[in-house]
């Protein structure tokens, strides 16, 4: 997840951050700024709880009354409010899927995952490889699997728990031949009943894309044979959490490349193709600049594009597939490197941020063009900086767009962020009433 891939949809990235810039020489007088929150993963999750039904109820909510879904923002309540959480933690208010991964080298989302159990529909840890060995497949990553914590999820609330599969195999030897894609189906079933999951999230699109093999219109057709008949075997089989409830395949796809859609691209027809055998599409709308273009993370009129291209303008298609979709919202950033000669920088989590703030103490700007917040800072070889970083109002205006299209949303990843982890509950400071 979260691959850097080349520029799409034809923002001016360049541009905007020297705009940027001299907007922040320009406006360094600035005083009246309010309050705003470092995005961390309870606040995104708390967020979900501001975006009910009706404006009225919005303001009744702690960061609506003190104004800390604002565009203007000041770093020292970033640095006072950041662990604050809401004591909620059983009710949930986003009425469509919400997916959030964990990574096994960012441990701290374990720990979020249970105390926020309710607050997700789908959990995702980050475990598994499906590999080629010599002729055969193996499927590696058990050792990764922690049972107590699964065993303690399962007592905290209803989120299903969908370990990620990726596809490393050679698509020639998984896709060419029938023995082959059965005999990976096969591992996959066969992990979820032993180890008693409610399904998988699988990525291989952007693998299958690298190889080169999506142009190929026949393996292309493998390529989704694959995909629907794994998504058949699951639901084949009944969950052990709950009666009734087959095993569920949420696949993961990147957004296309541009307006126009390329050969490789994740199209609208693959969407049709795949929506009866998959129960979700985790759609990785990040990763838009990069150290070579720098920019913002994921600017909102990109994200419009994206949906756009997918489900149409309206009708019942895209009613019908948008729930479907689960809108990739980041909980890391981006520090930007703006010399051709340093090395372009690349992403940080919510600690890394909170120690630029500490250190440079930046005035935070609002790029209107994208919705994000971002400062500037020279560091100390006097290397000037770029960092997009998500803001309470950035995660607001994302949820409020999915809200509009009837779309989910799955996070990467809620361990990113800075969250102080109390002894108890009860000193953490209240969030929302």
């Amino acid at each position: 997840m979260a691959k850097k891939r080349s520029a799409p949809v034809g923002v001016r990235r360049e541009n905007r951050v020297e705009s940027s810039t001299r907007r922040v020489n320009s406006s360094s007088g600035r005083r009246n700024i309010v309050f705003f929150f470092v995005i961390s993963s309870i606040i995104a999750i708390v967020a979900y709880r501001f975006r009910k039904s009706s404006p009225s109820q919005y303001q009744e909510s702690y960061v609506y009354e003190q104004g800390l879904v604002t565009t203007h923002a000041n770093y020292q309540h970033v640095l006072t409010e950041n662990s604050k959480v809401s004591e909620n933690t059983s009710q949930r208010h986003y009425n469509y899927p919400v997916l959030g991964y964990i990574t096994p080298w960012n441990s701290r989302g374990y720990e979020l995952a249970k105390r926020f159990n309710s607050k997700f529909t789908h959990i995702s840890p980050v475990w598994y490889d499906l590999k080629s060995q010599q002729s055969s497949l193996v499927l590696e990553g058990r050792h990764n699997a922690d049972r107590g914590w699964i065993s303690a999820l399962r007592t905290t609330g209803e989120a299903l728990i969908l370990p990620r599969v990726v596809l490393e195999a050679s698509p020639a030897v998984l896709l060419g031949k029938e023995k082959q894609r059965n005999k990976a189906i096969n591992l996959i079933v066969t992990e979820c009943k032993e180890m008693g999951y409610d399904g998988i999230v699988l990525e291989s699109w952007s693998r299958w894309a690298a190889y080169g093999i999506l142009h190929d219109p026949n393996m292309r057709n493998l390529a989704l044979r694959f995909v629907k008949q794994l998504g058949d075997a699951l639901h084949s089989i009944g969950s052990e959490k709950i009666s009734g409830q087959k095993l569920q395949l949420v696949y993961v796809i990147g957004p296309p490349s541009s307006e126009k859609l390329q050969e490789h691209d994740f199209g609208p027809k693959d969407l049709e193709t795949l929506s009866e055998a998959v129960d979700g599409f985790s759609l990785m709308t990040y990763d838009f600049s990069n150290p070579h273009n720098p920019g913002p993370n994921a600017p909102l009129k990109w994200i419009q594009i994206v949906l756009q291209l997918l489900l149409g303008n309206s009708g019942s298609r895209a009613q019908s597939l948008a729930p479907k979709i689960l809108l990739g919202i980041n909980f890391y950033g981006n520090d930007f490197s703006l010399s051709r000669d340093a090395g372009g920088g690349g992403a940080i989590i919510g600690r890394d941020y909170l120690a630029l703030l500490e250190k440079h103490r930046p005035e935070l700007q609002w790029d209107k063009n994208s919705g994000e917040h971002f400062f500037i800072y020279n560091d100390d070889k006097d290397i000037r900086h770029a960092v997009f970083y998500p803001s309470l109002k950035s995660i607001s205006l994302r949820l409020e767009e999915a809200r509009s299209w009837g779309c989910g949303i799955s996070i990467w990843e809620i361990g990113q962020v800075r969250y102080n982890l109390q002894r108890h509950d009860d000193v953490i400071s209240k969030v929302v009433g």
